[in-house]
């Protein structure tokens, strides 16, 4: 018998599907091929009559059909090659099925640590499962870096668009991403790649050598890889230099301005007599001069900060554009060395081993940061330098606190703030497996180790020390030397140094924010274990086939810790750190899964009359976890053939999502949430959301007035005080996939879906904490601090954002394929393919059942920044869009040694619903991006030469304003900002 395979009599089934496989690239289903090299059969002379079964992703399964009941994409080697893509994340992010917002080295201020993550249905990347060669990698807490993984390892990529908890267990909800490796490598390759933009910035090299050997005992595959891009930054393109935000005109409308930030160098600051309340300990307006009736106050240019009359009131001018220091491409470097290999033990038993070790190395930048009494900055009212102090109103001064005026400044003089960050992964599994025989049934077996280490270091940078600043803030006065102490004369306080921060461009206050500023240092590192065995092969023969049974059972160990440097250790009471932003807390946690595995594939009726085969599949998983208890999902799929040509399948599948180590364990992190409105602005009636909050109808939140962002608090469920189970729900698929014999080279596919998600595990944003609330859910309302009495009084202090079971999501859509190769012409040979995804609906209801429940509708909006949208989007990387439509086409032609490719990427039309500053609705076209490749093979030297340009006709993103998004005033996650962008490519096989 041979190893792993099934005779003739199934190459029927088989033969329905090649027409699909011949019709091209991106969009069809491929097998996915855990096995070994197969073995020839010396006792008979029927090789060439035997098929290797394989199991296709979303099944263990083995058939030799590769168009089943789960509908799958594949990107294969030929699309990979013609992208000219040196990592495999963006290539994957750009398929229709993936929306919403996802991270990836364009998304600078949101982590910038140059990662790829794949969200399928816009359900984020935390329910999309990762796989390689069917096994699970293990998942940091920021979710699996694509880039990671070396491009060279790759034979193809399979995307299971359907829900697959009862095949892989937990997070396959929006669907699955399998990375199929190559096997049976014989030679070696050297690949030299380089890219560049048309501006002559964002350049791209690297290098690939990979070796390989095979016989009849077995293969190894081995492999160096190495890619870097350079960083780009905002300023280097006109749609990002500037940062742009909507506002009213004069006449009634609205029209672009440069902005920015409303804290700036030159400070943004207010006293108790500015507000509204007029707090009667404050200044007089009459004492305040210029700045009576002024909102806030910022600093006259030039000016030396030393008299109330060095002020005026803030304006549009005073706006600080943090637009154009930060990046539009992080910096990333990445090597790594891989390995595949299989050894045979026995005619019937075989070792194996893939892994791969890669070190990457990215960072981010953004503006100088700012120093906030909201971030712990005190200034004394009796600091000689503070103008508005008791030097020049005895008795009147006002401090600058928490609890008094409200003082902001960007520490530009300190340089930008940044991180550098390294990151090392090694991902193993290795094992034996093999083949037997029961009563003439074939059977196959799996035991394996799964291994995975990642550990990430982080050095952050521009970032003064607010704790080592704040005695030079505090109580000062002239000495009778003409010389500034800290203290009081007869008190004086030694080994400190007074300034004036109400001037940052004073030569003192530069050198005391530079020594003030030191890297800080933080680690994180996750362990994940996992141990599986795995049984597949038939049971007994039924008239249309024979009826098969997969089992498997595994056990799985996640661990993370992480430690943090004690200047950024935020201190929950006051959501501050010693660096004053960016604060963090260390992680640490463990769980671990028992789960047992069953899967029945059932033929019922074959080569009847619109029979041509119906087949049924039921699948079960059981899981234990050590943090929430146990879960049983199921699945029911059937596919029916009525005719040879046509395929009609359908999947109905239970699925769940367990809590994360950081979902339940993470301690608070400093954030920085957008409101986009207070529900105590002008209260006269008392509510549990405004406690401390006048009553006399006159409060404001400043920070919603003035655009700024709040202090928050992520954590985990235990620091918040909320339970957490797992998310629960069901997925729907029904498709068709119709190959006519008299069009050959022709397929078209499509499939309907659904999935809906209950107690979906997610991070209460701080608007959504602030409606709960004010809506009656008590839960949330000791979540929020205010300010208690003073100037000050009803100011938010901060919002924890908690991770809980909080609502619903119900989203539905339908997907299309489509392939035709065209008849040979004497000019060469065509394909063409066309892939797109329409979402009906995306919708979440934020507390079903509960008075503040919100009914929130995603498909064809982006959610501003501060939106209830943004505030419940279950993506990441600061952005949340859902188009209605997404596709993707292509047309590849080959001629002799000649090949080139166009394709090109759709994103629909979408709007949103308010601008955050203006309120007006904003729509947007439909954005296309063309990319052209070219590559000839020079046969006598074993030489292949590719050069292309993405984004051939330099299509710019939309602008959406900065108002409405955190990065380059657009969405970096879907849109391209660097442009036009030229790559070459030779290689060389020895």
């Amino acid at each position: 018998m041979n190893f792993r395979t099934k005779n003739l009599s199934s190459a029927v089934r088989l033969a329905l599907s090649l027409g699909v496989i011949a019709a091209g690239s991106s969009g069809v289903a491929f097998a996915q091929d855990n096995s070994a090299t197969q073995q020839s059969n010396t006792s008979t002379q029927k090789s060439a009559q035997t098929l290797e079964t394989v199991t296709v992703t979303g099944s263990h399964i083995r058939r030799v059909d590769v168009e089943t009941s789960n509908p799958v994409i594949t990107i294969d080697s030929e699309m990979i090659r013609a992208s000219g893509k040196t990592t495999l994340g963006e290539l994957v992010q750009q398929l229709p099925t993936v929306t919403g917002g996802n991270t990836n080295p364009q998304v600078n201020n949101a982590g910038g640590g140059g990662n790829t993550s794949v969200g399928l249905r816009g359900l984020g990347a935390q329910r999309t499962l990762v796989l390689i060669n069917g096994k699970r990698v293990i998942t940091p807490v920021g979710g699996v870096d694509i880039n990671s993984i070396p491009v060279e390892m790759i034979e193809r990529v399979e995307v299971l668009t359907d829900g697959a908890s009862s095949v892989y267990g937990s997070d396959a909800i929006g669907g699955v991403v399998n990375f199929i490796l190559k096997k049976d490598y014989q030679g070696a390759t050297l690949t030299l790649n380089n890219g560049i933009s048309d501006r002559g910035d964002g350049e791209s090299r690297g290098y690939t050598f990979t070796f390989g050997q095979s016989s009849d005992k077995g293969s190894i595959m081995v492999g160096l890889d190495y890619n870097k891009t350079d960083a780009v930054l905002a300023g280097a393109r006109k749609l990002t230099k500037n940062a742009v935000s909507l506002t009213s005109t004069a006449n009634g409308g609205v029209g672009p301005k440069i902005g920015g930030s409303s804290i700036g160098p030159r400070g943004n600051l207010t006293v108790p007599a500015f507000d509204a309340m007029n707090n009667p300990t404050g200044l007089t307006p009459a004492q305040l001069g210029p700045l009576a009736g002024c909102g806030s106050a910022s600093l006259n240019v030039g000016a030396a900060g030393t008299s109330v009359n060095d002020f005026h009131c803030f304006g549009n001018a005073d706006r600080y554009n943090f637009a154009t220091v930060n990046l539009i491409m992080t910096p990333q470097e990445r090597s790594s060395i891989f390995v595949n290999g299989t050894y045979k033990l026995g005619d019937h038993v075989e070792a194996y081993v893939d892994g791969y070790h890669n070190k990457t190395r990215s960072a981010f930048q953004l503006a100088p940061g700012l120093l906030q009494t909201a971030q712990g900055l005190n200034v004394s009212a009796d600091s000689f330098y503070n103008p508005f102090g008791n030097q020049a109103f005895p008795g009147q001064g006002t401090e600058f606190s928490q609890l008094g005026g409200n003082f902001n400044t960007r520490q530009v003089e300190a340089g930008n703030r940044s991180a550098n960050i390294a990151t090392t992964t090694d991902q193993l599994h290795t094992g034996l497996r093999g083949d037997f025989s029961v009563w003439s049934q074939d059977w196959n077996w799996d035991a394996g180790l799964g291994y995975g280490h990642i550990g990430q270091d982080t050095i952050t940078g521009g970032l003064p020390n607010v704790a080592s600043l704040n005695p030079g803030l505090g109580p000062s006065f002239l000495g009778g030397d003409g010389v500034v102490r800290c203290g009081t004369p007869g008190a004086v306080v030694a080994n400190c140094t007074p300034f004036n921060i109400f001037n940052t461009n004073d030569p003192a206050t530069i050198a005391a924010l530079r020594a003030a500023t030191s890297p800080a240092l933080s680690n994180q590192r996750s362990i994940q274990r996992v141990y599986s065995v795995d049984l597949n092969g038939g049971l007994f023969n039924l008239p249309a086939g024979t009826v098969q049974l997969a089992l498997g059972g595994s056990y799985r160990k996640e661990y993370t810790a992480s430690t943090i440097d004690p200047v950024l250790s935020i201190d929950p009471i006051t959501g501050t750190c010693a660096l004053g932003s960016q604060c963090s807390s260390p992680l640490s946690g463990a769980y671990n899964v028992k789960e047992a595995y069953g899967e029945l594939f059932v033929p019922i009726l074959s080569d009847l009359p619109f029979a041509k085969s119906l087949n049924v599949t039921i699948g079960d998983r059981y899981s234990k976890f050590s943090t929430f208890g146990s879960t049983n999902n199921t699945k029911f799929a059937v596919e029916w053939r009525p005719f040879t040509d046509l395929l009609l399948r359908g999947t109905a599948s239970e699925v769940f999502r367990a809590p994360t180590i950081s979902d339940v364990f993470q301690a608070p992190l400093s954030d920085a949430p957008s409101l986009s409105s207070d529900p105590c602005d002008g209260i006269t009636v008392a509510s549990p959301a405004c406690v401390g909050v006048p009553l006399n109808g006159t409060f404001v939140n400043r920070n919603v007035a003035q655009q700024q962002q709040t202090n928050g608090l992520l954590s985990g469920s235990q620091f918040s005080g909320l339970q957490l189970g797992p998310e629960r729900g069901k997925s729907f698929d029904l498709g068709a996939v119709y190959s006519p014999s008299y069009i050959d080279g022709l397929s078209l596919s499509v499939d309907a879906w659904h999935v809906y998600l209950k107690d979906v595990i997610t991070s209460i944003g701080a608007q959504q904490v602030l409606n709960l609330c004010a809506a009656g859910s008590d839960a949330f309302c000791p979540l929020i601090r205010r300010v208690q009495g003073g100037s000050q009084a009803g100011q938010i202090i901060q919002i924890v954002e908690p991770t809980g079971n909080l609502g619903r999501s119900d989203t539905a859509g339908v997907d299309f394929s489509g392939r035709y190769r065209l008849p040979q012409f004497d000019f060469g040979n065509f394909t063409l393919g066309l892939d797109a995804t329409y979402l009906r609906y995306y919708n979440i209801d934020t507390a079903p059942g509960t008075a503040g429940n919100e009914k929130l509708k995603f498909a064809g909006k982006f959610g501003s920044f501060g939106s209830s949208l943004a505030s419940a989007c279950p993506t990441g990387g600061g952005v949340c869009l859902f188009p209605r439509w997404r596709g993707q086409g292509f047309v590849n032609w080959t001629m002799g040694n000649f090949d080139a490719s166009w394709r090109m990427r759709y994103i629909g039309r979408f709007q949103i619903d308010e601008d955050l500053n203006t309120g007006v609705p904003l729509k947007y076209g439909a954005t296309t991006y063309n990319d052209v490749s070219l590559g000839y093979n020079i046969a006598p030297i074993n030489t292949r030469v590719d050069f292309g340009v993405n984004n051939l006709f330099d299509k710019q993103a939309p602008l959406l304003y900065a108002d409405n998004t955190l990065n380059a005033n657009t969405d970096p996650s879907n849109f391209d900002l660097l442009g036009r962008y030229f790559w070459a490519r030779v290689t060389v096989k020895f």
